[in-house]
C-alpha cells in the first residue's frame, strides 16, 4: 500500500517545529476569575524549575517569570525532543482596587496560583446619608 503525501500535515509538522525552536518566551497559558474579595490567576508551567519563577508587582504592571531546562544526559541520542525548553514571560495590568501587599503565591503540579487580593478602599461599602436635623440618619450601599 503506498503512502500519500499530505501537504498540509507536512506544512504543520515544520511550522511546529520552528515555532518550538524559536527564541524568545514560550506560551504560558492563563485562567482569571473573581471569587469573593479576590481574584485568581492560574498559570501553566509545567516543567519549570520551581526555584526559577518570578513574579514581581511593579506599580500597576504584574510579571511573571519561569524557566524550564531539558534534561540533558552524557551520551544520550534523542529520538524525540518535543516539550520546548525555555522562558515564559506574562504580564497584566492590574487596577488600582488590588492589594499588592497582598498577593501570594503558590506552585503544585505544573500549576501557578497567584491570589490578588482586592483592597478595602475598593470594596462596596455603606455610606451613612446625614440629613439637616442633626438627629436623622440613614445609611446606603455604595
Amino acid at each position: 500500500m503506498a503512502m500519500s503525501f499530505d501537504p498540509f500535515s507536512e506544512f504543520d509538522r515544520l511550522a511546529s517545529t520552528m515555532l518550538q525552536s524559536r527564541p524568545g518566551p514560550r506560551l504560558m497559558p492563563v485562567d482569571l476569575y473573581r471569587e469573593g474579595d479576590r481574584y485568581v490567576l492560574t498559570a501553566d508551567l509545567p516543567g519549570a524549575d520551581p526555584g526559577s519563577i518570578d513574579i514581581d508587582v511593579d506599580g500597576q504592571l504584574l510579571t511573571i517569570r519561569a524557566q524550564r531546562t531539558t534534561a540533558s544526559a552524557e551520551g544520550v541520542k534523542w529520538l524525540s525532543q518535543e516539550r520546548p525548553a525555555g522562558s515564559y514571560l506574562r504580564q497584566f495590568s492590574v487596577g488600582e482596587g488590588i492589594d499588592s501587599e497582598k498577593i501570594t503565591a503558590s506552585y503544585d503540579n505544573g500549576v501557578l496560583s497567584v491570589v490578588l487580593p482586592v483592597s478595602e478602599r475598593a470594596k462596596p461599602r455603606k455610606i451613612a446619608i446625614g440629613s439637616a436635623k442633626a438627629d436623622e440618619q440613614r445609611t446606603i450601599s455604595a
